[in-house]
């Protein structure tokens, strides 16, 4: 017992001379929160630097949302205009086919186009009772000297019955037509109603002459008529009529 006792003592005074000889450290207070400050300060300077990058991206994106200077923004653009309402196509069409002198008088030929039949105006009956079809009227105006050709038949004389802008009856071939004798005699006119392929005609005189005459259309439509002056005195010995590519589509001796 007084052995372990005092050994117990010696061990306590050794513990106690080992304790004095180095003293403990105090705890690094100022160091920690030095430290936490030090944290603080990174987090909020990362913060800064993420939320200017933030507002850089922004201000390089806001170039491509607006208009470049000078140039019209889309609500200062004026808007399309938009198309006047198309007119509507008139009731009546007329061309002039030909024009000249001849024997020292003007003539002229003229294609008149009704779209709808004009007010006056009736239908003709055929022999049977029935009556022509057409809700259109085609009209040759035919002058020699001042004067209609057949005007003696009113005002609708040398007038046809049509239906609508396309009708293959219109093209009447040729005739000869004059203010006298029924075209036989005097100052007369030559006038085709040609196909469509007819680009000209020529009509050879007696004399050696001949007198070239273009195809005219009537505009919006397929009817068209080519003309040519046959002189008092004069009688027809041909009448030709060619294509654009000049090309003779007919030939006719059967003329006075």
């Amino acid at each position: 017992m007084t052995s372990d006792h005092g050994q117990e003592d010696w061990v306590r005074a050794a513990f106690a001379r080992s304790r004095d000889a180095y003293p403990s450290s105090p705890a690094p207070v100022d160091r920690i929160l030095t430290a936490a400050r030090t944290r603080r300060k990174r987090r909020r300077a990362a913060a800064a630097v993420a939320s200017a990058a933030c507002v850089l991206g922004l201000g390089l994106a806001v170039p491509f949302l607006t208009s470049p200077p000078g140039a019209e923004s889309p609500a200062s653009r004026p808007s399309p205009r938009t198309s006047p309402p198309a007119r509507p196509a008139p009731s009546t069409v007329s061309v002039r086919v030909a024009e000249g002198t001849t024997g020292g008088q003007r003539w002229s030929v003229a294609l008149e186009f009704h779209r709808t039949l004009p007010k006056g105006y009736t239908l003709p009956t055929y022999p049977d009772g029935t009556t022509a079809p057409g809700t259109s009227l085609l009209c040759q105006r035919m002058y020699i000297g001042g004067v209609r050709i057949d005007h003696q038949g009113g005002p609708w004389a040398d007038c046809q019955p049509v239906t609508g802008t396309q009708d293959p009856q219109a093209s009447a071939g040729l005739g000869l037509w004059g203010l006298h004798d029924k075209g036989l005699s005097g100052s007369r006119l030559m006038v085709s109603n040609p196909e469509a392929n007819v680009a000209y005609g020529i009509v050879s005189l007696s004399d050696g002459t001949q007198v070239k005459a273009a195809t005219v259309t009537v505009p919006g439509t397929a009817y068209r008529a080519w003309a040519a002056p046959v002189p008092n005195g004069r009688t027809i010995t041909s009448v030709d009529q060619y294509d654009a590519h000049d090309q003779r589509l007919s030939h006719d001796t059967g003329w006075r």
